[in-house]
């Protein structure tokens, strides 16, 4: 089964349009002075030398050159694309969808790769993460989205299914929206009320108590 959809031209990232990556979005969610940090005083968080990071890219890479047909099939997967670079002016967000699935129901759908161990319990950067994922698929393919799919590496490849309703765009929409408002303002927004997260902060040393 062929199942086809054009890229949305449009959407060619040229640099006319501020966007963000899902990442910033994460790191928002995380805690919102990363928003601050980073895009108002361009302080970089030199998150090259942090090993999850690294230990992510690793795996990324290797992921590509191995076969995982086997889990596609358990997702009725068509048709794939790897490592593919969105954008879309619509939604001011670019990012690299570790794969873009063709599934048999004429639906799209993201597949994102996790160096973490799995839990039934699905973490809420998880989610975010792959809902921005639809939404750039959505926009970029005019294709209909919704669910995305989770592999956990570390677990033997243990896939994830998530199925997305409006309230998940709705709240990856105001996220975005609340990261562009402190962009544009430039105001130091309250940190995170959770106080362990401030331990691992790559900000801890310059970010007022």
């Amino acid at each position: 089964m062929e199942i086809g959809f054009e890229i949305n031209l449009e959407n060619i990232d040229d640099d006319s349009t501020p966007m963000i990556t899902p990442s910033e979005v994460i790191e928002h969610i995380f805690c919102p002075r990363y928003t601050y940090f980073l895009n108002c005083l361009d302080i970089d968080q030199n998150e090259h030398l942090r090993y999850k990071v690294l230990k992510g890219r690793e795996i990324h890479e290797r992921r590509e050159k191995t076969n995982f047909d086997y889990l596609r099939k358990r997702m009725n997967c068509v048709k794939k694309e790897i490592a593919v670079y969105l954008a879309s002016k619509k939604y001011r967000v670019r990012g690299v969808v570790d794969e873009v699935l063709w599934l048999g129901d004429r639906t799209l759908a993201p597949l994102d790769y996790k160096y973490t161990e799995y839990s039934d319990f699905t973490f809420k950067t998880h989610k975010i993460q792959s809902v921005i994922y639809a939404l750039l698929i959505r926009d970029n393919y005019s294709a209909e989205v919704n669910r995305g799919y989770i592999c956990y590496v570390r677990n033997g490849n243990k896939l994830k299914e998530i199925v997305y309703s409006e309230k998940d765009f709705f709240e990856a929409l105001s996220l975005i929206n609340e990261i562009f408002e402190i962009i544009k303002k430039g105001y130091f927004p309250p940190k995170t009320k959770y106080d362990a997260r401030c331990i691992d902060c790559c900000y801890r040393n310059i970010c007022p108590k």
